[in-house]
């Protein structure tokens, strides 16, 4: 695979919270330009956004109960429908870390599926956030993402202490099969990384570096 041919794997990434409209516009130019799948915003630019890519292929991808995943689902549930409503095509759900680590696992399962409800057929992604997880605890959320049939599973929010890994990677794909999506995320600032996250198993690529892994490059100072 050749740098270039990965654009159509990223959501072309700006939630770091100091990004400005004009931040939000260059974002879209760049996925125009490049061919990226899509941004991936804040709700409060999807309207921007959605103005800009209007008539474009490209996609609005938002995030949800992010970055802590720790809302009330009732209320994750209302910023999917209401980013929806907005423009947003896409959402990227945060899954509720503690309550894994509690071991409430039909509340984990409850909670995405009201975002999922919320979605209304529109692409769900389940933000695992793995480098808080043990490996059975990823195959655990991953099994529960696979009976509910939600569009991907997502490694990281590239706001804690770890992103995606080759080994994270492949072993999501392997709970969930071959027809929900896997979504590499956090810490993907080059070609090499995204090749070999795509070749584990990944289907899309989360990236704010996505300009510097096209062109064969390496962006030491993309925060996503």
């Amino acid at each position: 695979m050749q740098a270039n041919e990965i654009a159509k794997f990223i959501d072309h990434t700006a939630l770091t919270a100091e990004k400005t409209a004009q931040d939000i516009l260059q974002l879209c130019e760049e996925a125009l330009e490049h061919g990226f799948f899509s941004v991936c915003i804040n709700s409060a630019y999807i309207p921007l956004a959605k103005a800009k890519l209007q008539g474009s292929d490209v996609k609005i991808c938002t995030v949800v109960g992010f970055p802590l995943g720790a809302n009330l689902p009732a209320v994750k549930a209302f910023e999917a429908q209401e980013a929806i409503k907005a423009g947003a095509t896409e959402i990227d759900m945060v899954i509720n870390v503690g309550w894994i680590k509690s071991g409430k696992w039909d509340e984990v399962r409850s909670d995405i599926q009201q975002v999922l409800n919320a979605c209304n057929g529109l692409t769900l992604k389940v933000i695992l956030e793995t480098c808080l997880l043990s490996k059975e605890e990823i195959v655990k959320a991953c099994e529960i993402c696979r009976e509910l049939n939600v569009g991907f599973v997502k490694t990281s929010t590239g706001f804690n202490k770890g992103g995606a890994t080759v080994e994270d990677i492949a072993l999501m794909r392997q709970t969930v099969g071959e027809h929900i999506g896997v979504k590499a995320s956090g810490g993907v600032r080059d070609t090499e990384t995204a090749i070999a996250m795509i070749k584990a198993g990944a289907t899309r690529i989360g990236a704010s570096a996505g300009i510097a892994i096209i062109k064969g490059l390496k962006d030491n100072n993309s925060t996503y």
